[in-house]
């Protein structure tokens, strides 16, 4: 007899995690719903970490170990998948720790709401006092994304779902082919080309991931995930979607977020039209051959689409408040990358 496949399956790769996996895997055991398998990719530990995920698979019939040499995040989550049996695929990072409902609470949601291919959860950064005010602001943002359509809207500022709280359906990652080993961000890729097929998302209003600080962590320390590398995905993806057959763009902010968003964008072959300015002091200016106009002068402009770039809190509702009363509409019109 076949065995039945469970549900969920929780894919968790693991580099050299030892100091953490004590935590992290009583809180995956701990879970309140319990059709579940795990399957961890030992990505070429050196700490003995694969000691302890033995010992866990041994006491758990539910865990599956896979070891590797070290090749990297996205070929340890594509290994992971390749032998998922679930319909529903979770994320766990090695060193985090999952709230005790969180896997109940996010199958609950994605049974109530069958038009939603994926869902994350509120999140929380721990230990506390390694958590810096960079990290505490994108903690506050990520956290007020919460409705498919506010999700949605924030696409392009940032990835609005944590990857480590990732719950998505087996099918939707398998249409699109899954992770890809890429220059930027393999989770925010994923995202983009997921929504890219037609996916909504959503997310549980709770906090039942915590994700832990480490100055070591791959966020930091490697290029995929600078400042760089992200603006390449968003530019990559807009190109693809909501500038494709070569719309022309306002961008909303001539500093040096909004300088270097038109950058990328004329290297990829996107007209500039102008940019409009809240800052009285840089209107009539000429940046990168294009005006810089008033706000009033902006929103006549219809037609090219309306990007929203400046990094300052506040600015990204002030200006969304200026394209709304002029009758603009989110990710047709007008669109935020910061």
């Amino acid at each position: 007899m076949t065995e039945r496949a469970p549900l969920v399956s929780v894919l968790m790769p693991v580099r050299d995690a030892r100091p953490f996996l004590d935590e992290a895997t009583a809180s995956i055991s701990m879970q309140t719903f319990r059709d579940f398998e795990v399957i961890v990719v030992d990505d070429g530990s050196v700490d003995g970490s694969a000691t302890l995920l033995e010992r866990w698979a041994s006491a758990d019939a539910r865990v599956r170990v896979m070891r590797q040499p070290p090749t990297g995040i996205v070929a340890a989550l594509e290994r992971a998948r390749s032998s998922a049996r679930g319909r529903f695929l979770a994320r766990m990072d090695a060193d985090d720790v999952m709230a005790p409902t969180r896997l109940e609470a996010q199958r609950a949601l994605m049974e109530a709401e069958p038009g939603l291919m994926g869902c994350g959860c509120l999140i929380r950064y721990f230990p506390r006092d390694l958590v810096r005010d960079g990290a505490r602001r994108y903690e506050r943002w990520i956290n007020a994304q919460v409705t498919p359509d506010q999700i949605e809207e924030a696409l392009f500022v940032e990835c609005p779902l944590a990857h480590p709280s990732f719950f998505l359906r087996a099918r939707a990652v398998q249409s699109v082919g899954g992770y890809r080993a890429c220059s930027g961000p393999e989770d925010y890729d994923l995202i983009l080309r997921m929504w890219r097929a037609g996916a909504r998302f959503g997310k549980v209003p709770e906090v039942l991931h915590h994700w832990r600080e480490r100055p070591d962590r791959l966020s930091r320390v490697d290029a995929r995930y600078s400042a760089e590398a992200f603006l390449a995905t968003k530019v990559g993806h807009l190109t693809a979607t909501l500038l494709v057959g070569g719309r022309p763009v306002v961008i909303w902010g001539a500093g040096p977020v909004g300088k270097a968003l038109s950058k990328a964008l004329r290297q990829s072959g996107v007209p500039l039209t102008a940019f409009a300015e809240l800052d009285p002091r840089k209107i009539g200016q000429e940046i990168h051959g294009a005006p810089v106009l008033d706000t009033a002068e902006a929103v006549a402009l219809r037609g090219p689409l309306h990007v929203a770039a400046v990094g300052q809190s506040g600015a990204r509702a002030r200006i969304r408040a200026v394209l709304d009363a002029a009758g603009m509409t989110a990710m047709e019109d007008f669109v935020a990358v910061a």
